[in-house]
């Protein structure tokens, strides 16, 4: 199903041109600029298109609790982070989209590190650029480096009208 672009999409449309190392560094730079919180977080955008976005964190020190795991505050951050990112690929640039819900469910302690997969259908694609406003749950997986999901999350984000200044 073939979309028009915001601004967002069609300035990484041109950075997943690149050949893949590089696209993703260009990738991580971009949003980093754009979310401050990425860098400081230590985030990785591997992909990120109108229907997909895929985040990893690395196991390093500063992102780790005191067991030697990711912080389950860091886990939350990596799935919300590639939902957000998807969501904003496909609201309008008169639109701005905003996180409404997280649960997160801890049930599995996360071995090495993670890595977070959010998609959009065609419909919530469809819906996010035709309703002025309006709210999805984004389907999202995060992973550990055993291949297995230490996290289940539900993160609802909601779409509005930019607020003009009078």
């Amino acid at each position: 199903m073939e979309f028009a672009q915001n601004r967002l999409s069609r300035n990484l449309s041109k950075v997943n041109r690149l050949p893949g190392p590089l696209a993703d560094l260009a990738r991580t730079a971009v949003m980093g600029r754009i979310v401050k919180f990425v860098g400081t977080a230590g985030l990785h955008i591997e992909e990120l298109t109108e229907a997909r976005c895929v985040v990893t964190l690395a196991n390093k020190t500063k992102v780790q609790n005191h067991i030697g795991g990711i912080h389950a505050a860091a886990m939350a951050l990596l799935a919300e982070t590639a939902t957000g990112f998807v969501v904003g690929m496909n609201v309008p640039d008169d639109r701005v989209p905003v996180i409404k819900s997280m649960h997160v469910d801890y049930t599995k302690r996360a071995k090495g590190d993670l890595r977070a997969v959010a998609t959009l259908s065609d419909e919530e694609r469809a819906r996010m650029r035709s309703d002025e406003k309006g709210e999805v749950t984004v389907t999202v997986s995060v992973t550990d480096s055993a291949n297995v999901e230490p996290i289940r999350c539900s993160m609802v984000w909601a779409w509005t009208g930019k607020r003009r200044n009078p």
